[in-house]
């Protein structure tokens, strides 16, 4: 019964977005236009008005979709995991374009562009042509010849191309979005839409205003519209200064200015709220319900994140590795259970006040009950600062020797809804760079501790390091490498050492050599919060479904209080533009906050109940060199030095030294590392099915800002 009920529920998400996405296509039309018309006329006089009605026709579908897709994501982690098989779509998440610019592209990624590129062709086909129609009566009105009307309102309509651009721009960065931990999809790929929209939305709306104030330039009408705050219709001064917005939003988001300068990205993004605010004022509360949806549950979601990340906890130890990289211990709630893959957000505020950084966890929550770890590479700035701060070194000033704790912050963890993914491949191959490997010491302690025949124990690891240092990260995962029982879990090493030449040298010889890894414990009898998730996804339901219809109810009442009822057949003209933005504007700002303050005290009455972790047992596993000595089951290994691997070779040998039908590739590491292998990936599996070879199912685990 409970499986036709979740497959009931994954009908009504996609019925519901399908449904979203028809309006889109179909509000274009002069069919929809007459009979919308219609509509808004008839709803003026009603009860629910003519603002009630847009908010139900456009933003409550796919509100509700999200809605639904939070309850099919709680209900779904209590359903029993089966054994998946290779399908359709799993064949379309494979590589078909590797490129050094627009990074690697699945068959899938091409579907979904391809169709929303056609759509924007569409949609400005259709408005340009209507437009077209009506040329000699409008081109009089407003004084234009031909080829000056005809542009006008081509750069028009390229402001509609960049508000279809504006309402899918959000979706993409909520970390807690169902649609994408449903699916599996990593939020670096979510990140990489987000960027594309964004780019995509700022050309199409610099394209609108230059080509309009080209024509008011032409016809000397700059000074008279620009500085213009209409009383009705679109403020052209709000869309003018929204443009400059988004631009040195966009600016600032460019790689070069991103990695040199991350706090000046950082603060200049949160100009999105000026953005969004004078986009309405400039488009009007019409257009504004179009792209409603996404701010509505981003505001939600942005603001649950602040309430769940603002109480501090402390770090409960750390330990040293030789190769200047960190593992960081921190606690949590024996119930918090999270996937593998799963990232999470920290701030030190003894380092900087304001800046989240995110981490794989290297942990998996069905070994270590009460702690998880991230490792992590002291390579930067922020980074250096933890590593002197840990080694009790001064950190602005300070002496933080005398500190009894580093307090610390955390949001997350993120990742996939499940591990299902992992079920449908007969073995599996992980190719790692550098730190890259992280999210894999969590796979294979999840995959080891599960004990169940629908996980792949047959893996093989591909770890490419610079120096033989690196070798200590994988200490979480030794027992793994010295057991050779192949029945339960057999796990094959392959270490690349790039940048030394040695010759002889063995597994067991590395880890004896870089055994030693300094472990420093802090005090913890201050800690009185252990991170226990992002909330519940049914709390979440709950919430975005109270505040939505809150935001309706207040949106009617106040329709009709500033407004009054009018006669059938009159216009809302008569009312100033800007004025009926602000009431929609208050009405948003009104039911977020309730919304949010409501759950602030569920909240606060589930922290109540929390019982307080005084002892933590998982410190950190101790690497013990002298119990390794006499495993020779490390030196069954490979170890290459001087070179990189040659992914062609591996993937040739896989198949008997692994085995395997079906085999998912795993990568995560620099970006030509994981560029290689998608284009390996994307030849091997080129006639699987007809010749019976293996099948590789490429995914990338990469996660950079």
């Amino acid at each position: 019964m409970a499986k036709y009920f979740l497959l009931l529920l994954k009908f009504l998400m996609i019925i519901l977005a399908v449904v979203w996405a028809s309006l889109w296509i179909m509000k274009p039309t002069q069919i929809w236009t007459r009979k919308w018309k219609e509509a808004e006329e008839a709803a003026r006089t009603t009860i629910f008005s003519s603002n009630g009605l847009d908010f139900v026709v456009y933003s409550f579908p796919i509100i509700l979709s999200v809605i639904i897709g939070f309850v099919y994501q709680h209900l779904k982690t209590d359903e029993q995991r089966r054994r998946q098989r290779r399908s359709l779509i799993s064949s379309l998440s494979n590589p078909i374009i590797v490129n050094s610019f627009v990074g690697v592209l699945s068959a899938m990624e091409i579907l979904v562009i391809f169709m929303f590129i056609i759509f924007l062709a569409w949609t400005f086909y259709v408005r340009v042509s209507n437009d077209f129609e009506k040329m000699v009566p409008a081109r009089k009105l407003m004084k234009l010849n031909i080829w000056q009307y005809k542009t006008f309102r081509m750069a028009t309509r390229c402001g509609l191309l960049a508000e279809a651009c504006l309402a899918l721009l959000l979706f993409p960065i909520m970390r807690g979005m169902t649609v994408f931990r449903l699916f599996g999809v990593q939020f670096e790929a979510s990140v990489r839409y987000h960027i594309w929209l964004g780019t995509l939305m700022l050309s199409f709306a610099t394209l609108h205003g230059a080509g309009t104030l080209f024509i008011w330039g032409i016809k000397s009408m700059l000074q008279d519209e620009v500085f213009q705050w209409q009383k009705t219709g679109r403020i052209y001064l709000a869309g003018e200064i929204s443009l400059v917005v988004g631009l040195v939003i966009w600016i600032t988001s460019l790689p070069q200015v991103r990695r040199k300068k991350f706090e000046m990205f950082y603060y200049t993004h949160h100009l999105y709220t000026i953005f969004i605010v004078l986009f309405l004022f400039h488009t009007g509360d019409r257009h504004f319900y179009m792209v409603l949806p996404a701010i509505f549950i981003f505001a939600i979601e942005r603001l649950l994140r602040i309430i769940h990340s603002r109480p501090e906890t402390c770090i409960l130890s750390a330990r040293i590795f030789p190769s200047k990289a960190i593992e960081v211990i921190l606690p949590k709630e024996p119930s918090l259970k999270y996937t593998p893959t799963s990232i999470i957000f920290i701030k030190i505020p003894s380092i900087s006040k304001y800046q989240w950084h995110s981490f794989s966890i290297a942990s998996s929550s069905l070994v270590d009950d009460d702690t998880m770890s991230i490792i992590i590479k002291c390579d930067g700035l922020w980074t250096n600062s933890l590593y002197d701060l840990i080694q009790g070194m001064p950190i602005n000033g300070l002496d933080q020797r005398a500190q009894r704790c580093i307090p610390v912050s955390v949001e997350g963890p993120y990742g996939p809804a499940s591990t299902d993914f992992l079920s449908k491949y007969d073995s599996l191959l992980l190719v790692a760079g550098g730190i890259g490997v992280t999210p894999f010491l969590s796979i294979l302690q999840e995959i080891s501790s599960t004990r169940r025949n629908n996980f792949p124990t047959k893996i093989q690891l591909v770890y490419i390091i610079k120096k033989s240092n690196s070798i200590s990260i994988l200490n979480s995962i030794l027992p793994l490498l010295t057991n050779k029982n192949s029945k339960e879990f057999n796990l094959k090493l392959k270490v690349y050492v790039t940048q030394e030449t040695q010759s002889g040298a063995t597994l067991g010889d590395m880890i004896r050599e870089f055994s030693q890894v300094e472990t420093i414990t802090f005090e913890t009898e201050h800690i009185s919060y252990s991170p226990n998730g992002h909330g519940s996804p049914i709390l979440k339901a709950v919430i975005i479904g109270f505040t939505s219809l809150l935001f309706f109810v207040l949106l009617v009442t106040f329709s009709h209080v500033f407004f009054p009822w009018p006669k059938k057949g009159s216009t809302k003209e008569k009312n100033a533009s800007s004025f009926v933005d602000l009431i929609v504007m208050l009405t948003f700002f009104l039911s977020i906050i309730i919304g949010v303050m409501v759950y602030s005290v569920l909240r606060l009455k589930s922290l109540r109940k929390q019982q307080h972790l005084m002892e933590f047992k998982n410190k950190g596993k101790e690497m013990n060199a002298s119990s390794l000595q006499s495993n020779r089951n490390l030196d069954e290994h490979e170890v290459h030095f001087g070179a990189r691997p040659n992914f062609h070779d591996i993937f040739s040998n896989f198949p008997n030294e692994t085995g395997g039908s079906y085999v998912g590739v795993l990568v995560c590491g620099p970006e030509k590392m994981k560029e290689s292998v998608a284009s390996i990936c994307r030849l091997r599996s080129q006639g699987s099915i007809k010749t019976k070879k293996p099948y590789f199912n490429f995914h990338s685990l990469n996660f950079t800002l």
